[in-house]
C-alpha cells in the first residue's frame, strides 16, 4: 500500500494520512460478487475515471468527464454493454448516472469487472456521495459530499482502492 492509495477499513476509508467515514454496499464486503447482491467487492480496484454534473460543481480535475443528460449505465448481465457507459435511449437495464438527487453529481469509477465485465459478476464500483450517515449503497462506496470532493482533488490515476474482506 501506498499513500496514495484509498483504503477501506473497519473505521472508513484512509487516503493520504486522513480517515473518512463511509458507507458500504447493504450486502457487506464479499470476495465474490454477483449483480444484485448489494455487496462491495473486495480486492484492490484501480480508480479509472471521474464523472461529474457541470451544471452542478466546476469541473474538479482536468480529467473528469461532465455527465450529460441521457448518460447511463448499463447494468444488464444479459446484454454487450453490461457494465459500461451508454446513451438513453436505451431498452436494457440500466441505471441514469444524471439523477434529480445530488448522489452522482461527482462519481470517481474503479475497475470493478472492467473494461471487459464477466456476465453477472456485478456492474460498476463507484465512490460517490451518501445518502445519510450510515445508509448503505448498492455495493459502491459513499462518502459525505465535502470528503468525495477533498479525495477527488487528491487522487491521481495511480490511485488504488484497496477493500479487504
Amino acid at each position: 500500500m501506498t499513500r496514495d492509495d484509498l483504503v477501506l477499513t473497519p473505521t472508513g476509508l484512509r487516503f493520504r494520512g486522513r480517515r473518512f467515514p463511509c458507507t458500504i454496499g447493504r450486502g457487506g464486503i464479499r470476495t465474490r460478487k454477483r449483480e444484485g447482491d448489494g455487496a462491495t467487492p473486495a480486492g484492490t480496484h484501480r480508480i479509472v475515471g471521474m464523472l461529474y454534473r457541470p451544471d452542478r460543481m466546476a469541473r474538479p480535475t482536468d480529467w473528469a468527464v461532465p455527465i450529460r443528460p441521457g448518460d447511463l449505465w448499463s447494468d444488464d448481465p444479459g446484454h454487450e454493454d453490461y457494465n459500461l457507459m451508454v446513451r438513453a435511449p436505451y431498452p436494457h437495464s440500466h441505471e441514469a448516472l444524471r439523477r434529480p438527487d445530488p448522489l452522482y453529481d461527482l462519481v470517481i469509477l474503479t475497475d470493478w469487472n472492467w473494461p471487459y465485465a464477466v456476465k453477472g459478476r456485478g456492474s460498476a464500483i463507484f465512490l460517490h456521495r451518501w445518502r445519510r450517515p450510515g445508509y448503505p449503497t448498492e455495493g459502491c462506496i459513499a462518502c459525505r459530499p465535502d470528503h468525495l470532493a477533498w479525495i477527488a482533488d487528491r487522487i491521481r490515476y495511480r490511485t488504488r482502492l484497496i477493500v479487504r474482506p
